[in-house]
């Protein structure tokens, strides 16, 4: 999945604009552009020059700094010729204080004891709360996500802080927009409910923070058996979990790649796409994005250089054509392999699906080190992923600082 950050994408911040990076995009082997929030931001306490891209003044409507309905459209019929499907950030949770719904809805916000409508959270005070109380808004928003669907024949939705919202709703509109299309749904949440009906997928928030906690040595490589054993038992092998070492959030707000990685950037990135789940790339990380996006104001990506988009492709390509890397119930389950007394600074897993088996070893430390995997695990002859045929004997495989391999067999 690719999340595409209109405003900063291009210098232009338009869809038109954007329409000559897709192929390129679709080459690194994307198979779904999800485009954040493209909607009219409100005016009506505006934070920034440009405000919030998730406050919405019109669902129906275009952001005219992007383009138009039209402009959009041509964007996801280019998708869908180039084999990628489109989901559309959509934000059920509030709306801008100057969205029609206000004046001409009112009993559809929340409000205090004084009668005054209030914002979802203290900080977001350029939006107002929905009230889901209220069940004919639950249909005025439903009529709101078909619209998109029916005239733009999007994918799916990207479902903004979607556990504010009762599972009711989106129970409710899952069944109605099915009659439509058959729609890919994300939840912007860590829940396993989420899955029981509405959704495919649901953020793998917990993975994300284990990987921070153990690049600033918070935790280490065991930490992550600790983790997938508590999610294991939540979830069934049929869930979809996203993984990502950046979105917009993450960049704007809790900072870079870089700077909450370091040097191990890339090899929690492969942990990310090799790891039970789906990989997530932002706008611009396949440029080595190195600053923080500012979130209300114009921040175009740098394009001048694609430093790691052979990186990332190799890493999509490599989850495209073994089966054992497919999502959920597709793929193969992580199982862990033993590096004797390495454990802590090493990860070393298997995954295999029918024929097809992927063998993933990590260095999580700055430092060298030397892994010696149970007898038998790795003989003979293998493909690296990121650099050739290998010739493994058995003996100690050495590990740089940060370093990966990726071994892949076919039986």
């Amino acid at each position: 999945m690719y999340e595409v950050n209109v405003r900063q994408h291009t210098p232009e911040g338009t869809f038109k604009a954007f329409l000559p990076h897709m192929e390129r995009i679709a080459n690194m082997g994307v198979d779904i552009l999800w485009f954040m929030p493209i909607q009219p931001v409100g005016v009506e306490k505006r934070k920034g020059g440009l405000g919030s891209y998730y406050s919405i003044s019109d669902y129906k409507g275009v952001n005219s700094e992007f383009g138009s309905h039209e402009d959009f459209k041509a964007v996801v019929d280019k998708a869908h010729d180039l084999g990628m499907i489109v989901v559309l950030d959509w934000v059920a949770n509030h709306t801008a204080w100057d969205h029609k719904w206000m004046t001409a809805h009112p009993d559809f916000y929340t409000k205090d004891s004084l009668g005054n409508v209030i914002s979802p959270v203290e900080d977001w005070s350029d939006v107002a709360d929905l009230n889901y109380d209220n069940e004919d808004m639950h249909q005025e928003m439903i009529n709101d996500m078909k619209y998109w669907v029916e005239s733009t024949d999007i994918d799916g939705f990207r479902c903004d802080v979607a556990g504010f919202v009762p599972m009711e709703f989106w129970n409710k509109a899952k069944d109605s927009l099915d009659q439509v299309k058959d729609l890919f749904m994300l939840a912007e949440w860590d829940e396993a409910n989420m899955h029981k009906d509405a959704f495919h997928m649901t953020y793998g928030w917990g993975m994300h923070h284990v990987m921070n906690a153990i690049a600033k040595g918070e935790m280490n490589a065991d930490s992550i058996d600790t983790f997938l054993a508590r999610e294991n038992a939540k979830y069934s092998p049929e869930d979809f979990k996203l993984n990502f070492t950046s979105n917009h959030d993450e960049n704007s707000w809790n900072g870079t790649v870089g700077e909450r990685f370091g040097e191990g950037a890339k090899t929690f990135a492969v942990f990310a796409s090799t790891i039970q789940g789906m990989p997530l790339l932002y706008s611009g990380m396949e440029a080595g994005l190195d600053k923080r996006l500012r979130f209300f104001e114009k921040d175009t990506i740098d394009w001048s250089a694609l430093p790691l988009e052979s990186f990332y492709t190799t890493l999509f390509e490599l989850k495209e054509k073994n089966e054992a890397l497919w999502n959920g119930a597709y793929g193969g389950e992580a199982v862990r392999l033993n590096t004797q007394d390495n454990s802590a600074n090493v990860y070393a897993f298997s995954r295999s699906k029918n024929d097809n088996e992927v063998i993933v070893i990590l260095n999580f430390t700055d430092q060298l080190q030397s892994v010696t995997l149970d007898e038998g695990t790795l003989q003979g002859t293998f493909s690296n992923a990121f650099g050739g045929d290998m010739e493994l004997t058995g003996e100690p495989i050495s590990l740089e600082p940060w370093g990966y391999y990726v071994f892949t067999n076919n039986k």
